[in-house]
């Protein structure tokens, strides 16, 4: 009998004019767990395009991921904001 994957979920990072480029680094490489070169670009296609994808998990971790790195921003005094949705 096989075990059904759970259904995964992207986390998104949205842009906005007062989060700083090296904060929105710093944060996807210490509660996404990116390299340096890989959060540079996430932190770029997030900037050039608006939104971009922090990664993919279960709802659980990525709900968890969203909620840590707001903490951070909000302590930091800034409005980065996230969002959850399914992968398909």
């Amino acid at each position: 009998m096989r075990t059904k994957k759970p259904p995964m979920y992207k986390v998104l990072l949205h842009n906005d004019d007062y989060t700083t480029r090296e904060f929105v680094v710093w944060v996807l490489q210490t509660v996404f767990h990116k390299n340096e070169t890989d959060a540079i670009a996430v932190m770029s296609h997030v900037h050039n395009n608006g939104v971009g994808v922090a990664g993919v998990y279960t709802f659980e971790v990525a709900e968890t991921k969203v909620t840590k790195t707001m903490h951070l921003a909000k302590a930091q005094q800034f409005p980065l904001q996230l969002s959850i949705e399914p992968t398909d």
